[in-house]
């Protein structure tokens, strides 16, 4: 056999990478070719057949008889004659179009009939490996060209830009410029395009220069790909620069220069740019529309980026599926969700078929929602246009089907998947955890573990927060500790999460604040989502310390600017005592929502401040902002607390009537407190029977607070009864309607009542007070004289009541939840006051206790008198309110 050695002009061969990110270095030896570029040698048998020719086989090529052309080659061969060129390349161009690698190996295998080889047809073969999918092909037949020209670098970076693969594509660039081979203005948009892929500003401006050197910067094409490089990589100076020197500016140049504007978040500079761009003459295309609804939507203006679109259709251009995904992603992600399936609602009816993504984003609202119908109509949809298989689709099935509780279709969904990635597991992982079914959670997990996925660090703690909050703490830990040994997983900030929200649900706060120390010793950095669950465990008057200490660690991780954390921060130091910082908190958010004015309204209304919160609202009202359930109810308290009925009254009709707003239980409820505080007992309990929904427990507590602070008896025991049918195990209401019983002579009642109390066994819960004093918190039970300093407090607050004025009872009923301390002693609360004030040399400024039961009279009283006697500020939170007492007066008004 002859060998065809084609003549070498450029540098060595290079050794081709692979996609895998092999080391992109030129060779210096050169390969010799595996595929045989070499002539047949032709046997010497007569030629019995019709001779084969050209003409015929692009006959049969044109005609889509691939097959029958390639097999036509061995007739040829046969024959001993040869094919042109021109006709391979034709051939190879029918592979390209059939897509068909396999016939193009069997042509390549026949690559020996050519007449003449040159550097095309070797081009030609690298280009129809490439384009046909066969990328390892594709590079070995380009790292045996002994020429690579223009053209074979042009086929082999296209493939690499066919493949997304940026960085190779640049890579090849510089090899190709080693190869002293320039790019044309066709290659050169490819290669910028895979430096704004990558973010390669660098290689960008390298050959921007390059580009103005060969003068091809006249060129629209090569000009838009270099603005677009400077726009993708957040270069906008530069891009901007370049945009105002551009001699011609077209549609695509105004797109990117308002894209680059638009991924920095700088909308109102690209807005601006796109009203120049219609003065310039230029018409925005579907594609802006779309770039500018896009970047509205997804910045959470959805209502900027619905009337963009509205305008957009009066521009006679009708919305693509791509314009209504990105309207329906954005209302989903920005907690618009109804909205945004009433969006997919009308896409459908406007004629637009729906992709994956705009499933996805429907049926993830579904999910939130728990609206599982939706959810399922979603489904057929994604069946009826074939994008079910769909790995994103799947998961947000999974996802949907998981949280509305349907665990069973979840599965099925999960099982139909046969390439799961680590997002499916975790959906169906947590969807188990979450229902409570921890069991088949750690099935599946061990499942991963086997799998060809293994367990994220999501995963772990997906199934460490399903253990704690299904109440199982130990298997939770030893998760929590197997994660970094067994797993090789590193804990993050959402495993410590975990355990402390779980804690937190658990009712452990003590323990949910030893991890969170714990986090704080292994330098783990907590986040706004461990500040969110933290805090409202010390929103109490014993932890006022721990509130300061925790609001210093949130401001040494710089997540005081984040307006939940702010809100949290307001309510938290409101109902740890601290009205003042929760107001200077409130002053110093730049950016205020309705949760900021509610936590601030409700804090000063906790602390008896009613004008401070009539005010606020006020204020609230002339910025514009709409007041919500949370305003309402608070201003209803304010009012109640200022004694202005008629304004509370007002405040309640204009929810419906100017709001629309139904007011729930919680807001009759104030509206009861509100009558019954002015001793309209009469109007309180012909509301109760006006109400349009069944009176709850809180509805009959206010009704029954009002009687007994008023006289009324027999209101009251009405009161107190409907109370103990509603709970019949609350052991305070029996302890009431017992005296209540008594003071009317219902002796018989009282009788009654107590045997039922022996046959439900009802316990009386222990009246217990918590004080903080030197970061030690010490716990009072009535008449505990366990202590060794018990006679010393005793002595202390005998002396204190012989000073204390008997109150002026009015009509008042003292019916009491606890005890009477001729019976059960002294009360927690006067032993936890006299802890922290029997020394007059060290007597604090303010005092903090927590009570588990409502204060009696007389502890109200004896605490009113302290504050005046000791000049402090005692702060007592009761089961009913938080006590400020100061001066000798309390905010509650006497009324709780």
């Amino acid at each position: 056999m002859e060998n065809l050695i084609l003549p070498c002009k450029s540098r060595p061969p290079l050794a081709t990478p692979s996609k895998q990110g092999t080391s992109f270095e030129c060779s210096s030896r050169i390969i010799q070719p595996r595929v045989s570029f070499t002539k047949i040698h032709q046997p010497l048998t007569p030629k019995l057949k019709p001779k084969v020719t050209d003409a015929h086989l692009n006959h049969l090529c044109k005609n889509g008889r691939l097959a029958d052309a390639i097999a036509c080659l061995d007739a040829i061969a046969q024959g001993g004659s040869n094919v042109k060129p021109n006709t391979y390349m034709q051939l190879l161009q029918s592979c390209i179009d059939q897509g068909s690698a396999e016939l193009g190996r069997k042509l390549h295998a026949r690559i020996g009939l050519l007449e003449e080889m040159n550097p095309f047809v070797e081009t030609k073969l690298v280009s129809m490996y490439a384009k046909c999918g066969s990328l390892g092909e594709a590079r070995k037949v380009f790292g045996e060209m002994r020429e690579r020209n223009l053209y074979a670098w042009s086929a082999m970076i296209g493939a690499y830009s066919r493949e997304q693969m940026w960085r190779e594509v640049v890579q090849h660039f510089f090899f190709m410029m080693e190869d002293g081979i320039v790019p044309d203005e066709f290659l050169l948009p490819k290669i910028l395009q895979a430096c704004g892929n990558c973010g390669d500003a660098e290689t960008g401006k390298l050959i921007h220069s390059l580009v103005i050197r060969c003068g091809m910067n006249f060129n629209i094409r090569v000009s838009n790909s270099i603005l677009a490089v400077y726009a993708k990589c957040g270069r906008l100076s530069c891009a901007r620069r370049f945009f105002e020197n551009m001699d011609y500016r077209d549609r695509v140049s105004w797109n990117s220069i308002i894209t680059g504007y638009c991924q920095k978040g700088e909308l109102e500079k690209s807005h601006q740019l796109f009203e120049k761009m219609q003065e310039e003459g230029i018409e925005p295309g579907l594609v802006t529309w779309n770039i500018l609804i896009n970047s509205y939507s997804q910045s959470g203006k959805c209502d900027d980026a619905m009337e963009l679109m509205k305008k957009m259709e009066s521009f006679r251009i009708v919305p693509d599926v791509f314009t209504w995904t990105s309207m329906i992603s954005g209302f989903a992600q920005n907690n618009r969700r109804s909205q945004a399936l009433e969006l997919f609602r009308e896409m459908l009816l406007a004629g637009i078929e729906p992709n994956g993504v705009t499933v996805t984003s429907g049926i993830s609202a579904c999910a939130s929602l728990k609206a599982l119908k939706k959810g399922m109509e979603l489904h057929s949809v994604a069946v009826k246009i074939g994008c079910v298989e769909d790995l994103l689709v799947g998961n947000s099935l999974i996802d949907m089907y998981s949280k509305s509780g349907e665990l069973e279709d979840a599965r099925r969904v999960f099982d139909m998947i046969l390439k799961k990635d680590v997002y499916t597991w975790n959906s169906m992982i947590g969807g188990y955890c979450q229902a409570g079914y921890c069991g088949k959670a750690y099935d599946l997990f061990i499942k991963m573990h086997e799998s060809d996925v293994p367990p994220n660090v999501v995963t772990w703690n997906a199934m460490i927060s399903g253990y704690i909050q299904n109440g199982d703490e130990d298997q939770a830990m030893d998760l929590f500790h197997r994660m970094e040994k067994d797993g090789l997983i590193k804990r993050d900030t959402a495993s410590w999460n975990s355990l402390i929200a779980g804690y937190l649900q658990n009712g452990h706060k003590n323990k949910a604040l030893g991890i969170f120390r714990q986090m704080q010793s292994f330098c783990i950095r907590p986040n706004s989502v461990t500040m969110l669950s933290i805090l409202p465990a010390c929103a109490n008057l014993v932890a006022a310390k721990k509130v300061k200490e925790i609001h210093g660690c949130i401001l040494r991780r710089n997540l005081g600017s984040e307006l939940s954390v702010a809100n949290c921060l307001i309510d938290t130091y409101a109902k740890s005592g601290n009205i003042v910082y929760a107001q200077t908190i409130f002053q110093g958010i730049s950016s205020k929502d309705i949760i900021s004015w509610n936590s601030l309204i409700a804090g000063y209304v906790l602390h008896g401040c009613s004008d401070s919160a009539l005010d606020l609202f006020d204020q609230m009202t002339k910025m514009g902002v709409k007041p919500s359930r949370g305003t309402f109810l608070s201003i209803i308290y304010a009012f109640s607390l200022s004694g202005m009925v008629d304004k509370g009254k007002q405040v309640f009709s204009s929810m419906m009537e100017d709001y629309q707003i139904l007011p729930g239980l919680e807001h009759h409820s104030a509206m009861i407190d509100l009558l019954g505080r002015s001793g309209k007992l009469g109007e309180a309990i012909e509301f109760i029977e006006d109400m349009a929904i069944e009176p709850d427990s809180c509805i009959w507590a206010a009704l029954l607070t009002a009687s007994k602070i008023h006289g009324n008896i027999g209101l009251a025991i009405r009161a107190g009864e409907c109370l103990l049918e509603l709970e019949p195990s609350n052991f305070s209401i029996h302890q009431q309607i017992l005296q209540m019983y008594a003071l009317s002579g219902k002796f018989e009642d009282v009788s009654k009542l107590r045997k039922s109390e022996k046959r439900s066994e009802t316990k009386q819960p222990l009246g217990c007070s918590w004080i903080e004093a030197k970061n030690i918190v010490h716990t009072f039970v009535a008449d505990d004289r366990s202590r060794p300093y018990f006679d010393f407090l005793h002595s202390w607050i005998e002396n204190v009541a012989r000073k204390v004025k008997a109150p002026d009872q009015h009509d008042r009923l003292f019916i009491e939840e606890e005890e009477k301390e001729e019976i059960g002693g002294v009360h927690s609360e006067k032993l936890a006051l006299a802890f922290a004030l029997i020394d007059p040399s060290c007597a604090p400024r303010s005092v903090r206790i927590v009570k588990n039961l409502r204060m009696c009279g007389d502890c109200h009283g004896t605490a009113k008198f302290l504050s005046m006697l000791y000049s402090c500020e005692i702060y007592l939170s009761d089961s009913k309110c938080l006590h400020w007492f100061k001066n000798g007066r309390c905010s509650c008004g006497d009324y709780w």
